[in-house]
This record gives structure tokens, C-alpha cells and sequence, in this order.
């Protein structure tokens, strides 16, 4: 991680999938057992790099609280950027094998675990698991949860080099105005905005572009939110992650 960082590297993506030790097994992901991944993640963290999450819904191990607990294990570890998807099988795989042998298959898979599309039928009542996939990316990506998230990443976020000033352009000032125009007056979230604001300015002033960079994300990904499920459209068509000259 030293030498990732040491190289320019300042994030990784992790298949993190699930918090759920039993889902784990039965998706074969031994490496994710038997230790504390909260703690994995701030680890990881505290060497510079910016932890971004896939997690799985839809496990047949999966129990009634796994939408709570997804919740809780994002708030806790400080993934800001976590993408949530629906289990699918695709063909070839070995869940699709031993699908098919239980006669549990309906069609084959969309290639978009974040479609609200099944291609298998779940141990869980169909409805109970689309509306929990529902609950968790409206509350992770409601304005309360994702400014928390900012803090205890931020609180955790060890990055090697530091920003110069020679290094900031004139569209990052002005991103940043706009920032403030938008998230700190327009939006309804503006409260947790200023919040952030003024604790990262008091506490860990060297990472406030950070911050403001990822308060930026959350537009992006409240609006992408809002449209998908009023309109019940594939996420995967509107996700871009913005980089920081958007």
C-alpha cells in the first residue's frame, strides 16, 4: 500500500460484497473472513488510499437485517463511494450452475446487478429484497448519512502528499464557488454542507479540498438516486464518477 501510494495511486476499489459471514462463504470469498473489515477499510485508509466499495444484496444466506446491516457497515467504515448491487448469475459462472440444477434460473442475467432485475429466484421474498435494495441506496446516499460518511473517512484519510498552492487551478476555484452556492444555499441538505465545512476547516483543514471535492460527488450521486428510482431506471446508464476537473 506504501509503495501504491509512493507510485500516485490515491484509491482503490474493493469487492467488499457483503458483511454477512455466511454470504460470504457462499460466494466464495474466503479472503473477506474471519476479520474486521471495518478496520481493514481504515487501514487502508490511513496509508492514503480512498477506500470506494462493491457490495451484494440477494444471497440466499442472506438474512432479514442484511439491508441494516449494509447500512451500518458503510456508515461505520467510511466508504464514501459504495456501490450497491443486486445478485445476478451469469452464465457460466457456478452460481449459475448450481442455480440451474435447483431449477431456480428465469433468464439470463442483464450484465446490470443494478437494474432492480433478478434472473434467478431468491430464497428471500422477491419483494422484501427489491425494497431493501431500495431502503439502503436511499438512505447511504440521503444527505445526512453521506456527509457522516465525508467525516469519519476524513477522520481516518492519511494522505502522503499535500496540495500545493501552485497546484490549484482557476476551475477549481470556481467549482469551489459554485459548490457553495449549490450545496451550501440551494440544496436541502445545506445544514450537513456547512457542518462539514466548518469541522474539516477546524479539525483537518489539509484535507478541506478533499472534502469539497467529495460533497461534490454526492450531487452527482443524490441526483442519479433520485432518478433511478422515481423512474425505476438501470443506475449504471447515469454513474459516471466525476473526476476532479468536473
Amino acid at each position: 500500500m506504501k509503495l501504491m501510494v509512493e507510485a500516485g495511486f490515491d484509491r482503490v476499489f474493493i469487492g467488499i460484497e457483503t458483511p454477512n459471514e455466511e454470504s460470504l462463504t457462499e460466494c466464495n470469498k474466503s479472503q473477506n473472513k474471519n476479520r474486521d473489515l471495518v478496520a481493514s477499510v481504515k487501514k487502508i485508509q490511513n496509508y492514503g488510499l480512498e477506500v470506494q466499495g462493491g457490495f451484494i444484496v440477494g444471497f440466499d444466506s442472506d438474512p432479514a437485517s442484511i439491508f441494516r446491516n449494509q447500512i451500518n457497515f458503510i456508515q461505520e467504515s467510511g466508504i464514501v463511494t459504495a456501490m450497491v448491487g443486486l445478485l445476478n448469475a451469469p452464465r457460466g459462472t457456478r452460481l449459475f450452475k448450481r442455480l440451474e440444477q435447483e431449477n431456480r434460473l428465469l433468464k439470463d442475467s442483464t450484465g446490470d446487478n443494478t437494474d432492480f432485475s433478478l434472473n434467478f429466484i431468491p430464497k428471500m421474498n422477491q419483494e422484501t429484497l427489491i425494497n431493501g435494495y431500495h431502503h439502503i441506496l436511499n438512505t447511504i446516499y440521503a444527505p445526512k448519512q453521506y456527509y457522516d460518511r465525508i467525516k469519519v473517512f476524513i477522520s481516518q484519510y492519511k494522505p502522503q502528499q499535500r496540495i500545493k498552492v501552485s497546484q490549484v487551478r482557476l476551475n477549481y476555484v470556481n467549482g469551489f464557488i459554485k459548490s457553495i452556492w449549490i450545496l451550501g444555499i440551494k440544496e436541502k441538505g445545506r445544514r450537513y454542507y456547512w457542518r462539514l465545512f466548518i469541522s474539516t476547516l477546524l479539525r483537518r483543514p489539509r484535507l478541506f479540498p478533499v472534502s469539497m471535492i467529495l460533497s461534490v460527488y454526492g450531487l452527482h450521486f443524490r441526483k442519479v438516486v433520485e432518478t433511478y428510482v422515481r423512474e425505476r431506471v438501470p443506475v449504471s446508464e447515469f454513474i459516471i464518477i466525476p473526476d476532479e476537473n468536473s
